[in-house]
C-alpha cells in the first residue's frame, strides 16, 4: 500500500483515521502541527522526543489548541498504541501567516475563516511539502468529508459531503487546489461521529470521549477582538454606530468587535431587535438595522476556486454562506478576474464579507469564492 502522512491533532477523529489507514495496510507517519499562538506565562518548552521538534506545554486549564501540549501528548499516545512513527513539528512561523490574515480581515471590516486558510496553506500546503520530503504519496486528515474517484481516470476525485451531515466539513475544504485532491485521504468521512467514537472505544483509545474542539486554535474563547488589538495595537478602529438611514445612535471601540448578523453586544436598546447589517472599514462605521434589512440574496465573491471544470456561464447549484448554514438554491455566474456573482433564490441572514460562499451540486463540492 502507500506511505501516508497523517495530521494528528490528538482528537478522536484523526486518531481513528490513523487506525483506519493502518487497517487498510498503509504505512503511516503521524504528524502533530504545533501551530497555535504562544502566550507569555502560559507555556513552557518541553524537551523534545528524538526525531521531533519542540512541543510547548501549557498551564493547567489553558485553552486546548493554543499551546497544545495535552493534545500533542494525546496524539503521541495514540501513535504509540497503534505502533506508528510520530513527529511533533513546530509550524508556528508558517501559522503566523494565518494569524496575520485573521487580523487583517477583521481590521478591514470582514469576518475571516482561518480554518479554510489552515487547510489551504498548512494541512494541504506545508504538510504536502513535508510529505514530499519523506516520500509519502498521500496526506490524510480527520475531516468529515469524502472523496469519490472520477469516471475519468485522468480527472481528480470529487469532494463530497461527509456521511454525518451534522459534522460535515466539506465547506472548509473548498479552497484546496483541485490537483491536491489526488493526494488526499479522508478516512472518517464515510462514518457517523458516534461510529468513530465506538471504533475508538473498541481499540482502546483514551480519546474516545474527548470533546470536539469548537474554537479557533490560536484565540482564547471570546477574545477575538483582544487578539486583534494585541497584534495591531497601533490602529484606532473606533467609530460611530449608525442606522441604515445614516442616523448616529452610538459609538463603538473598534470594528473588530463586530460581524454581520450580530445582535448581542451592541450596547444599545431599541423597541425591537437590531442587527449588524454592514461594517464600513473606511469610515469605521457599524451599520445596524432590522431583521428584514439584514437579509441579502445578491452578492459577489472574489478569488474563486473550482474543484470541477470551471463553468463558462451561469450554473444552478446550492450555496452555503457559512460553515454551519444550510445550503440554499442559487444561480452562480462567473465574472472577470476570478469573481463570482451569487443570486440566492431566497434571501439569507448573515451574508458576511470575508466568509466563503461554497457551491454544491447535491453532495459534491463544486467550488466557491470569498464574499465581498
Amino acid at each position: 500500500m502507500a506511505r501516508v502522512v497523517l495530521a494528528m491533532s490528538g482528537g478522536v477523529d484523526s486518531s481513528v483515521a490513523a487506525h483506519l489507514l493502518r487497517r487498510a495496510g498503509h504505512e503511516i507517519i503521524g504528524l502533530f502541527m504545533r501551530h497555535g499562538e504562544t502566550l507569555e506565562a502560559s507555556c513552557a518548552t518541553e524537551a523534545p522526543a528524538r526525531g521531533s521538534l519542540p512541543i510547548l506545554s501549557s498551564a493547567p486549564g489553558h485553552k486546548q489548541g493554543c499551546c497544545s501540549s495535552s493534545d500533542a501528548a494525546d496524539a503521541r499516545r495514540v501513535a504509540d498504541r497503534l505502533d506508528i512513527p510520530f513527529y511533533a513539528l513546530d509550524f508556528s512561523d508558517a501559522f503566523g501567516r494565518i494569524m496575520d490574515y485573521f487580523v487583517d480581515e477583521y481590521t478591514a471590516g470582514r469576518t475571516p475563516n482561518p480554518c479554510v486558510m489552515c487547510n489551504n496553506w498548512l494541512k494541504f500546503g506545508k504538510l504536502a511539502e513535508y510529505a514530499d520530503s519523506v516520500g509519502a504519496e498521500f496526506v490524510a486528515t480527520g475531516h468529515y468529508a469524502r472523496l469519490e474517484p472520477s469516471a475519468n481516470p485522468a480527472a481528480p476525485p470529487a469532494l463530497l459531503r461527509g456521511v454525518d451531515l451534522s459534522k460535515d466539513q466539506s465547506y472548509v475544504l473548498f479552497g484546496v487546489e483541485r490537483d491536491v485532491l489526488r493526494r488526499m485521504l479522508l478516512p472518517v468521512g464515510g462514518y457517523r461521529k458516534e461510529e468513530i467514537r465506538e471504533l475508538a472505544r473498541e481499540i482502546g483509545l483514551r480519546v474516545a470521549e474527548k470533546k470536539d474542539s469548537q474554537e479557533i486554535c490560536f484565540v482564547l474563547p471570546g477574545e477575538h477582538a483582544e487578539f486583534v488589538r494585541r497584534r495591531r495595537g497601533d490602529i484606532n478602529l473606533s467609530g460611530d454606530v449608525v442606522t441604515v438611514e445614516g442616523q448616529v445612535v452610538g459609538a463603538h471601540t473598534g470594528v473588530e468587535n463586530f460581524t454581520i448578523g450580530q445582535r448581542k453586544g451592541l450596547g444599545l436598546a431599541f423597541g425591537e431587535p437590531r442587527y449588524v447589517v454592514r461594517i464600513e472599514a473606511d469610515t469605521r462605521r457599524v451599520v445596524i438595522g432590522t431583521r428584514e434589512q439584514l437579509g441579502r440574496s445578491s452578492f459577489t465573491g472574489r478569488q474563486a476556486n473550482w474543484l470541477v471544470d470551471p463553468p463558462t456561464g451561469p450554473i444552478e447549484c446550492q450555496v452555503k454562506i457559512r460553515y454551519l448554514s444550510r445550503p440554499v438554491a442559487a444561480t452562480v455566474t462567473p465574472l472577470e478576474d476570478g469573481r463570482l456573482q451569487y443570486e440566492l433564490h431566497a434571501a439569507q441572514d448573515g451574508v458576511a464579507p470575508g466568509q466563503a460562499a461554497v457551491c454544491y451540486d447535491g453532495e459534491r463540492v463544486l467550488g466557491g469564492a470569498w464574499i465581498e
